[in-house]
């Protein structure tokens, strides 16, 4: 696999997503390449950090509970542009596969046999897109509980909190497959999204 600069990644023909062979457990470090732009480090953390202060303000603080959602929505909606014309692992192009890659995935996964992605591999794209999807939903449904159309709408607030609750469903499964990843091919994922390189083996 030929490794790229972010500036050489980010225009020209872009090759599809390669997988590195297992095995990785344990090696010695081969040097780092950049796989996370500093967009996506910042969609990834702001959200992190916005969804936790929606959620907290709810019932308590209105005015702010709001203003977290607009900006949720606002990194929502940038994040769906940066799929189309961001860098090569951003974009939805390289990491988005059918759902019979995913399941053959997460099969290989269970029996730790799973090939190491340089970007997103093909269960953590289905989570990008499941995330964002709720995302959209719940702060759609947020918007028109504040319009004069849709306030007090009994329907419309148990949509909100299913989105909600789904979302937080989700966290889950994000945190427990970026463990599991973590351990399986011997590498800090949480590291790399703040740092924004991996290994390049």
């Amino acid at each position: 696999m030929t490794l790229r600069s972010d500036a050489a990644e980010a225009g020209g023909a872009m090759p599809p997503e390669t997988a590195i062979a297992p095995g990785g457990r344990g090696a010695a470090p081969a040097g780092t390449v950049p796989v996370w732009d500093p967009f996506v480090r910042f969609f990834h953390w702001s959200l992190v950090g916005l969804f936790a202060l929606a959620f907290a303000t709810g019932d308590e603080v209105e005015w702010l509970h709001l203003a977290a959602g607009y900006s949720v929505a606002a990194l929502v909606a940038l994040r769906l542009v940066w799929g189309f014309v961001g860098a090569r692992h951003a974009r939805f192009s390289g990491f988005v596969r059918p759902p019979r890659e995913v399941l053959a995935y997460l099969r290989d996964a269970a029996r730790l046999r799973a090939p190491r992605h340089l970007g997103h591999n093909p269960a953590g794209g289905a989570m990008v897109v499941a995330l964002l999807g709720m995302l959209a939903g719940l702060t759609a449904t947020g918007f028109m509980m504040t319009t004069d159309a849709f306030w007090g709408a009994q329907w419309v607030e148990d949509l909100h909190e299913g989105f909600a609750n789904a979302t937080l469903l989700l966290i889950g499964l994000h945190v427990a497959g970026v463990l599991f990843a973590s351990f399986e091919h011997g590498e800090n994922l949480v590291r790399a999204m703040i740092t924004g390189r991996k290994r390049a083996r």
